[in-house]
This record gives C-alpha cells, structure tokens and sequence, in this order.
C-alpha cells in the first residue's frame, strides 16, 4: 500500500503511464494479499470464491490500464526518465522480495496461486518499467513508456484469467462433492 502511494505520485510527477499502471497494481495487490489472509484457512469453496473475485479485479485492472493508455497514446507528453527509473527500481526491490517470499505457493489453489501471480507479474512490469525509463530517455519519447504500461496490462488480463478459471474449476469441484456427498 505504501508502494501505491509512492508510484502513484512518482507516476504523475514523472508523467508515466507505465509507473501509474504499477501503482495502481500495487493497490490490487494490497488488497488482494488482505483477502488472501482473511480466507486463509477456510474451505475450498469460499477461497476458490475469493480467487474468482481477485482474478476478476485483475482482468478490469488490466482492461482500465489500456483504455487509460490510449487516453495517453492521444494526449501524453514524455515522461521524466530519471523518476521512472529511480521509482521502478525501489519497486523492484520492494516486489522481488515480497515474491521470494511467496515462491512456494505458486502451485497452490487459486487463492494463492493469485498472489503468486501478483508478485511474478509485479518483478516482471518493474523490469519492464526500468526498460522504459532507458527506452524514453534514449529516444525521448513516450512510445516506450506507453508499451510497458500496455505490457502491464497484458500480465493483469492474463493472470487474472487464468485464476478465474482455476477458481471457476475449483467452484464446479465443490459443487460435484456437495451433490455426490451423503
């Protein structure tokens, strides 16, 4: 959550959609790690539930991301490198960790396999961050700026689908054992 806020600012500051993509994933992964612990050691059925929400939140995340980044493809202006980078690689150090961390449950049920993905994805878009930072100080352009923040939005959409249909998977498991139990 403190991530958030200082990529949020970093990002306006800085004019980078790509960093302001990265903080409002920050934000997701607040509350998805939040959720994580609430549902933590309850049934299937109510952590396949909350994976199916968490994966839900990813998809509109990613789908808020793009249509934000077209708002900037029409109207943005060059982002300050210096304060992409500076702000990517503190991130990258904060989200490296947190997926360390996390490695182990990379296999697990949806629940954690979604905060698996949130921190993958989040050492991913920092790297990619970091890559736009070089790309717009060296061509002084937005164009790489707004390609990661599309990246970003890639690895929402696509981590977020695949968690809904684990969750998707795991409610129609519980719903067959419910109707087949004595």
């Amino acid at each position: 959550a403190t991530m958030f806020l200082v990529e949020l600012a970093a990002g306006l500051v800085a004019g980078s959609m790509s960093l302001q993509a990265d903080a409002i994933d920050f934000l997701g992964d607040a509350g998805n790690y939040a959720l994580t612990l609430f549902v933590l050691g309850r049934t299937l059925k109510v952590r396949a539930t909350a994976g199916l929400v968490k994966g839900v939140t990813m998809v509109a995340f990613g789908l808020f991301v793009l249509v934000q980044g077209l708002v900037h493809a029409v109207s943005g202006a060059v982002p300050h490198a210096e304060i992409m980078g500076a702000t990517a690689l503190a991130a990258l150090v904060a989200n490296a960790t947190v997926a360390g961390m996390l490695y182990r449950y990379r296999d697990g049920d949806s629940n954690a396999r979604s905060v698996w993905l949130c921190s993958r994805n989040d050492v991913l878009a920092n790297v990619a961050v970091l890559l736009a930072a070089s790309g717009v100080f060296a061509l002084e352009s937005r164009w790489p700026d707004l390609a990661v923040a599309a990246f970003i939005a890639s690895l929402a959409l696509t981590g977020g689908w695949q968690v809904v249909r684990e969750a998707l998977r795991e409610r129609t498991a519980c719903a067959r054992s419910a109707t087949h139990a004595p």
